[in-house]
């Protein structure tokens, strides 16, 4: 199961790209909140 942790790993240690990780917000694994942690950004729609 993915997790906010898990997620935010992948991307640090780069084995996730941004869009992966919003794919995440869509399936409503983490929230735009969590999006906006893990990246910097702000999420957008």
């Amino acid at each position: 199961m993915l997790t906010f942790e898990k997620i935010k790993g992948y991307y640090e240690g780069g084995y996730w790209t941004k869009e992966q990780v919003e794919t995440a917000v869509k399936y409503k694994k983490i929230t735009t909140e969590q999006y906006e942690t893990i990246t910097g950004e702000a999420y957008t729609e």
